[in-house]
């Protein structure tokens, strides 16, 4: 693999030659239409998904210190959930929109490198947990069935798989100027055309084919007689199907755009300040994604949600039970005064 020179690239935004006032007023728009999109991800988005988050970390741990032992698919999506937790907090890269967080090449670098492995983690762990409820419908008398009993085996296996890719990634970014100042996306415009053709194969492509081939086998293999009915299978497991379907679309239209970026890259093009807000806009529908998902668990994931539905009935009976003492309270006043 040969090095690149990319000291070429720069964003459209950047490159404020306009030759007509159409081009200034598009580029305007785009520069107000990313900015609003930015402060409502940050008002609404942001503080729902870790409020969400928090409140699974807090279930999760209760339970585990309450019966001492937790599920796999607990295992697994409390995963799931501190990778996305991450995810969010990386996000907060995007409050300088629609302008960019300037950092050194080194320092957008690293952050890059933790944000693809968040990023690669939540993914790779999610068909891990499609893997495993395939498996409790239709179980092998194999070693892969005695694997994925044992959890903490297989996250290991995801974190260094993970971890490499992620590893691989950095290096791709590159390491020239590493000390120069710039503008920096968690997706690096200086990266290599290799790191988006990359991350786009085992980032997306890969973990999608095999997404679609579990639901496949799902719908399409017909299930041991012992075992429960289709539909009954997955309303004892809907959050991971529905969290699966809501990174599969959010996920495509990011990749898409990450293919785009490359063939500019490949054809010498820094493209218009349209293509730039289409792929600031494909950023932040990933990072709401990451929020998204924390709230769908917290629906319907039966531990989370019923934790929730207790909750609120505790509120309810304290509510119910405050009013009714402070009816007597006030029919005595009353009785006094008239006397």
């Amino acid at each position: 693999m040969t090095s690149h020179n990319m000291t070429w690239i720069s964003y459209p935004s950047k490159n404020l030659d306009f030759t007509s006032p159409e081009e200034i007023e598009a580029f305007i728009a785009s520069q107000n239409i990313i900015s609003r999109l930015m402060h409502c991800y940050i008002a609404f988005f942001v503080p729902t998904g870790l409020i969400a988050g928090i409140c699974i970390l807090i279930i999760f741990i209760k339970n585990y210190l309450q019966y001492k032992v937790i599920e796999n698919l607990d295992l697994l999506l409390l995963h799931f959930t501190i990778s996305n937790i991450i995810m969010i907090f990386l996000s907060f890269t995007v409050i300088t929109r629609p302008d960019y967080l300037k950092a050194t090449h080194l320092a957008c670098n690293v952050l890059s490198f933790f944000f693809n492995f968040s990023y690669f983690n939540s993914q790779h762990v999610l068909i891990l947990t499609l893997l495993i409820l395939l498996l409790k419908r239709f179980p092998p008398r194999t070693a892969l069935s005695k694997g994925t009993q044992r959890p903490i085996l297989c996250v290991g296996f995801v974190l260094i798989y993970a971890f490499c890719l992620s590893l691989t990634e950095a290096v791709l970014v590159g390491t020239d100027n590493y000390h120069l100042e710039t503008d920096c996306q968690l997706d690096p415009l200086f990266a290599w055309p290799e790191y988006e053709i990359i991350k786009f194969t085992f980032g997306f492509g890969i973990p999608s084919f095999l997404q679609i081939l579990c639901f496949t086998v799902l719908f399409a293999k017909a299930a041991p007689a012992e075992a429960p009915s289709l539909h009954q299978h997955i309303r004892t497991y809907p959050a991971a199907y529905v969290i699966s379907i809501t990174i599969f679309m959010c996920r495509l239209f990011y990749n898409v755009m990450i293919l785009f970026r490359t063939t500019f890259k490949l054809q010498k093009s820094i493209g218009t300040p349209k293509n730039e807000l289409v792929m600031n806009i494909a950023e932040i529908v990933l990072f709401c994604e990451s929020c998204a998902s924390l709230v769908l668990i917290l629906c319907f994931h039966k531990p989370c949600k019923d934790e929730i539905l207790k909750v609120i009935q505790n509120c309810r009976r304290e509510n119910t039970a405050h009013n009714h003492l402070e009816i007597p309270v006030t029919a005595t006043t009353h009785d006094s005064g008239s006397q």
